[in-house]
């Protein structure tokens, strides 16, 4: 969906076991030729309804003059293939270390000479993210979590919940889904009452992109193993055990994950916690709600030395 995406940003795509990975990246024609060894960005979405590269393009603008950009559609979601696939989280592990390998060794000196990795990943993902940081911590410079979640958390499963049990309902998973998450008022519902804590700040181009993913054929299959709860952990038994230095931003209002839980889960691993910062009148996206906040709390740990 390059139409939502800022201007100078061209479309790629990438060969994973699941399918083409498509992703967005600055065109040498607007930003210049970064050399080689200028860092890798890469970003990440959430896993929810119409989730696509599109939550980070208020964001990743800000450092293109510097580093390598590469904001991923993961496959199941915005112009990525969807096959017809039931999802695991071993899945998406696979399919983000894949993506991340073959990003990086594009721009190698040799197999073993990586240039640096800044990761961005939001709320499921980031949990996701930080499994795969475990073991593969060789492959990242640092991580920027939103929010961070496996919505099992400290033994609170989601997958329990009515939600998730009404999705299972055969027959009822796929109504639930177009009538919850692929059209335009659904979509606009959700951003105003579940994902942001300030609904005016929902735009039409918001709704627009959401909406643009939520309806790419298949793409129920994704969408309901996250409503599902087929991808959900508890977060507390891997966070102890992450070693990457990690920043970690915090919506004040975010639902579902909350702000309390985020400081419970940053106490097991301080160590790693490089700083944590919480977003004021922002909820679960807040790099998408609130930009200007989540870039200026990441700028003093992301400026070249």
């Amino acid at each position: 969906m390059l139409i939502y995406q800022p201007p100078g940003f061209e479309q790629r795509a990438i060969a994973t076991e699941l399918g083409v990975m498509a992703y967005y990246t600055q065109s040498n024609a607007t930003w210049g030729t970064l050399p080689d060894t200028a860092p890798v960005y890469i970003f990440l979405h959430s896993l929810g309804g119409g989730s696509s590269a599109f939550e980070w393009s208020k964001c990743y603008p800000a450092w293109a003059g510097r580093s390598h950009i590469i904001a991923m559609d993961l496959v199941g979601w915005g112009q990525s293939a969807h096959p017809p696939h039931i999802y695991s989280a071993e899945d998406y592990l696979t399919l983000i270390e894949q993506g991340i390998r073959t990003v990086l060794q594009e721009r190698a000196d040799s197999a073993t000479s990586l240039p640096p990795l800044v990761l961005f990943a939001s709320s499921l993902t980031a949990g996701l993210v930080v499994r795969l940081a475990i073991r593969q911590p060789e492959l990242f410079q640092t991580l920027v979590l939103v929010c961070p979640s496996g919505y099992g958390d400290f033994g609170m499963g989601y997958e329990f919940g009515l939600s998730a049990q009404i999705a299972r309902l055969p027959g009822v998973d796929q109504a639930l889904y177009q009538l919850g998450a692929a059209n335009a008022t659904a979509v606009q519902s959700v951003l105003q009452q579940f994902l942001f804590a300030q609904p005016a700040r929902v735009t039409a181009d918001m709704v627009a992109a959401y909406l643009a993913s939520a309806q790419q054929p298949n793409s129920h299959y994704s969408a309901l193993a996250s409503l599902r709860g087929d991808l959900c952990f508890d977060l507390a038994l891997y966070w102890p055990r992450l070693r990457v230095p990690t920043i970690l931003l915090w919506g004040e209002q975010a639902r579902f994950s909350t702000l309390a839980t985020g400081r419970r889960l940053a106490a097991l691993n301080s160590d790693s916690l490089m700083a944590f910062y919480s977003i004021p009148n922002a909820g679960v996206l807040p790099h998408l709600e609130a930009p200007e906040w989540a870039i200026a709390a990441l700028e003093p740990h992301l400026a070249p030395a």
